[in-house]
């Protein structure tokens, strides 16, 4: 029988870097996102994962900068309110280690990501709710997704980088039989 867990999106959150002037990183999160994981088996091996991410949601801690993000140049939050990813395999690796390979959409462009699941246990909280934790990274390159905007720097690279790395601490709470 499968068990079906939810995020619980106030105690998860959805977090990127990126280059900025080739010299430092800019951070931001999404505020936005849901989910949920269905289990079919002891462990989380085979599980299917489902996540949503408003991209308008987005925060840098600068309202210009998230509001150049919401436009055409990046996410296009008018044509595309949603990111998706659905995954495809969720392997075990070692005791708290998974891989999960699945389906990201973002700005209608649906591209195979690789990404790494830790595992940080079961519990069960205070309000006797059972709760499992993951944190989950990857790399997305954004051209991949028509994210493209960007200028020459004067002393070589370009102003904004390529690779945009991710961190999702997740925790989820399993649903009632």
């Amino acid at each position: 029988m499968a068990t079906t867990w939810i995020v619980d999106q106030a105690h998860s959150d959805v977090q990127f870097k990126i280059k900025h002037l080739v010299i430092s990183t800019v951070t931001g999160s999404f505020k936005t996102f849901s989910g949920r994981l269905i289990q079919e088996g002891e462990d989380f091996e085979g599980a299917k994962v489902y996540f949503e991410i408003d991209p308008k949601s987005v925060d840098t801690n600068n309202t210009a900068r998230d509001e150049h993000l919401r436009g055409d140049d990046f996410f296009g939050t008018q044509d595309y309110p949603l990111m998706t990813f659905y995954s495809t395999s969720f392997t075990k690796i070692s005791k708290n280690e998974y891989e999960l390979i699945g389906d990201f959409t973002m700005k209608g462009i649906t591209k195979s990501l690789i990404l790494k699941a830790e595992f940080g246990g079961i519990t069960v909280s205070s309000y006797g709710v059972e709760k499992a934790g993951f944190e989950i990274s990857g790399i997305i390159i954004r051209s991949d997704f028509n994210i493209t905007f960007n200028s020459p720097l004067e002393k070589g690279g370009m102003m904004i980088g390529e690779d945009v790395k991710f961190i999702v601490n997740l925790q989820i709470s399993k649903q009632g039989i």
